[in-house]
């Protein structure tokens, strides 16, 4: 499926905005942001970027843009959201251990963890920063500091999800519900910031911004249920990860939880020994656990309820007054996130 226009119409201001908001000093630090971004590799050397989906400043934006509001006034927003998520991907590779993203090694991998904390850390705090804009390009005061709370609380409530969810590789069992809390703040919060801020930079109806809100809220549990589904079932030359992903590494994910929950007896049984033991796991292991979230149809729970979610963020949108090329842009988006193989 085509990426939709909405995430690379943008893409030039953006890339540039994260460039004027990173210094180009030399200090090993910045470098490591650099590498991180996908500007430079391990040695410094220049690189074509590639700095991920850039899906949620490009919410931001087109939120702003969605209420008729001009675009390039929410961009201070969409690099400051954009920074934060990245230094939030910088930490989660130290706390998770894992040692590549998007195919190359992880800053802390390569430079150590103290030094991948004081990478992140500097990223936030550019970050927040970033909000305040640069020359000719800053909010109006008061614009900037109603985003910068929706941002603030926004980070809070990610690094809440991120407890939640170093918390959870502890537990036996994890309940659906409680994971789906974990997800809508690990994941949905700053997803749906992006596009509450856009919003209230572009209108002050707030009818309107809420539903943005609501409708981003939506698209972030979307968008970590599908992340879900294609680290079990996706394919491993669209992911770029390996097949089953997620159940090498024990991760407990929405199938699995889901399973966890629904399974009796010896399947049950079998599924808490694979998810308790700290033994690599066979290809027996992993056919063993996709077999049971057959038996207990967690493939179709985890389908239904991304439907069920596409279908209520949508409803947000559609009660508001907006341009009804918005309102197409929004169900495309939706489509993507529910339908994406990578």
């Amino acid at each position: 499926m085509d990426l939709p226009s909405v995430f690379t119409r943008y893409r030039p201001a953006i890339t540039q905005g994260l460039r004027e908001a990173l210094t180009e000093s030399d200090l090993p630090l910045y470098g490591m942001q650099r590498y991180h971004l996908g500007w430079q590799d391990e040695h410094g050397k220049p690189l074509e970027a590639n700095s991920g989906k850039a899906v949620r400043p490009a919410l931001c934006l087109f939120a702003c843009e969605a209420v008729s509001g001009q675009w390039r006034t929410a961009l201070p927003a969409a690099i400051a959201v954009e920074l934060i998520h990245n230094f939030s991907l910088v930490h989660d590779d130290i706390q998770d251990g894992d040692t590549h993203r998007r195919h190359r090694a992880t800053v802390w991998y390569l430079w150590g963890h103290s030094h991948g904390v004081n990478a992140g850390d500097a990223m936030n705090i550019l970050g927040n920063l970033a909000m305040f804009g640069g020359d000719g390009a800053a909010l109006p005061p008061q614009t900037a500091l109603t985003a910068s709370r929706i941002l603030t609380k926004a980070c809070a409530d990610m690094i809440e999800g991120q407890v939640l969810d170093l918390s959870f590789e502890q537990r036996a069992a994890v309940r659906v519900d409680d994971y789906l809390v974990m997800i809508s703040k690990k994941t949905g919060a700053l997803l749906a910031a992006s596009l509450h801020m856009g919003a209230a930079i572009g209108t002050r109806e707030e009818r309107t911004t809420a539903a943005m809100l609501e409708f981003g809220k939506g698209l972030g549990l979307l968008f970590q249920v599908r992340d879900d589904m294609l680290g079990v079932w996706g394919k491993s030359e669209v992911t770029g990860k390996s097949a089953s992903n997620d159940i090498h590494r024990r991760k407990k994910s929405l199938p699995v939880v889901h399973a966890l929950e629904h399974a009796k007896g010896p399947s049950r049984d079998r599924l808490q020994t694979i998810y308790k033991s700290d033994t690599q796991l066979t290809d027996a292991d992993v056919a063993d656990v996709l077999t049971i979230f057959t038996e207990v149809g967690s493939a179709r729970y985890c389908e239904e309820l991304a439907q069920q979610t596409a279908s209520a963020s949508l409803r947000h949108i559609e009660t508001i007054e907006i341009a009804p090329q918005a309102k197409r842009e929004c169900a495309k988006m939706t489509r993507f996130l529910l339908e994406r193989e990578y």
